[in-house]
């Protein structure tokens, strides 16, 4: 949701986007903890390219608020498709 914000902040609309979170569930000294998530994205954007979409990506990845929650190693792997 926050980056269809960002996107329309840039005056881009995404035609299609999916995204995948592979989530590490360790166990630590007093249970167990989500110590990493790897989110996997990919989106269709007219009139986007590679670069400024990775920009807007890393900047509502940013501003997550699920991201901030989590204490978590947090990685985006952002790719523009055709």
């Amino acid at each position: 949701m926050a980056l269809s914000l960002i996107l329309g902040e840039a005056k881009l609309t995404a035609e299609h986007m999916e995204t995948t979170a592979e989530v590490s569930l360790d166990k630590v000294a007093d249970g167990y903890a989500i110590t990493a998530v790897r989110l996997t994205l990919k989106a269709k954007v007219p009139g986007a390219n590679q670069t400024k979409f990775e920009e807007l990506a890393a900047k509502a990845k940013a501003g997550c608020p699920v991201s901030k929650l989590l204490n978590a190693k947090i990685t985006l792997d952002a790719t523009l498709v055709n």
